[in-house]
């Protein structure tokens, strides 16, 4: 027997090819819409903290946000509503984020000011990799992540070894330089090392004594270093995860002579790219 398809079922289907389509011309203008919505949202919530543009416009930014947050409301129900399994999307990354980003409008009743926090929906945005289609990059991004998680013994290492040296050079410039030229504490000094060592330099608090301003040039000299090893150690970590995954990149001598595509798989025969025959030694 046939089962046929009630008004909801075939609501449900339109809603959803519009809503998680892309590939659609519907799908991709409500995807466009729903971006400028987000983006002219979080454009909103900044300019009424500017006093001049609050006071002029207040009413009609208020209004604005509140349609947009029906707007976001509704596109929230449907969302869930167009799908078998909605309590998938409502514990989702994104399904949280859109739950948030309609919440501080609706706070705004019971709490003055909560709508502000309506800047959140910035994380909406994150959905631009869906939208241009751009999901290859969380590829990258699942790397990198890995990168990071492997090197984090190392890492956590050098900070620490940062931290002594900071504590170290902290406390001798405050026995050199002294209360009278800022310097009035320990935690003061090593507060300025700090700043000093990551190439910030507020400008607050410097030495006077030449002694002192030697030892501040060699930490500044000493900072530039120091930024680049985590990016060394989570650089080599990057490219030997790619190694164990059996990815690795070609001579230059010797990409696809078709495409010049040269990250292929070992031993690879052909582009992945084009499909020309790879050509090694």
């Amino acid at each position: 027997m046939i089962k046929v398809k009630s008004k909801f079922d075939i609501f449900r289907q339109k809603v959803h090819i519009i809503i998680y389509g892309t590939n659609t011309v519907a799908g991709k203008a409500f995807d466009i819409v729903l971006l400028g919505l987000i983006l002219l949202s979080v454009l909103m919530v900044m300019l009424e903290t500017v006093d001049s543009v609050d006071e002029r416009y207040h009413n009609v930014l208020l209004i604005c946000e509140w349609i947009i947050t029906i707007f976001f409301t509704i596109e929230y129900i449907l969302r869930i509503i167009s799908i078998k399994t909605p309590s998938k999307y409502i514990f989702s990354f994104y399904g949280i984020i859109d739950f948030i980003a309609i919440l501080p409008m609706y706070l705004s009743f019971f709490f003055g000011g909560a709508q502000i926090l309506s800047v959140v929906r910035a994380l909406r945005l994150l959905r631009i990799f869906r939208i241009l289609n751009l999901v290859h990059f969380t590829g990258q991004a699942s790397e990198l992540r890995l990168a990071i998680k492997t090197s984090r013994t190392k890492i956590i290492v050098f900070i620490y070894f940062v931290l002594v040296v900071c504590v170290l050079l902290g406390s001798l410039m405050y026995v050199i330089e002294g209360e009278v030229n800022g310097f009035t504490s320990i935690p003061v000094s090593i507060y300025w090392c700090i700043v000093t060592l990551t190439t910030v330099g507020y400008g607050d608090i410097h030495p006077v004594t030449p002694t002192g301003q030697v030892i501040a040039s060699l930490i500044m000299i000493l900072g530039y270093g120091i930024i680049a090893v985590p990016t060394g150690i989570v650089t080599a970590e990057f490219a030997q995860n790619r190694k164990k995954k059996g990815l690795f990149t070609l001579e230059k001598d010797y990409p696809c002579p078709n495409c010049g595509v040269d990250d292929h798989k070992q031993k690879a025969d052909f582009c992945y790219n084009c499909g020309n025959k790879l050509e090694h030694e």
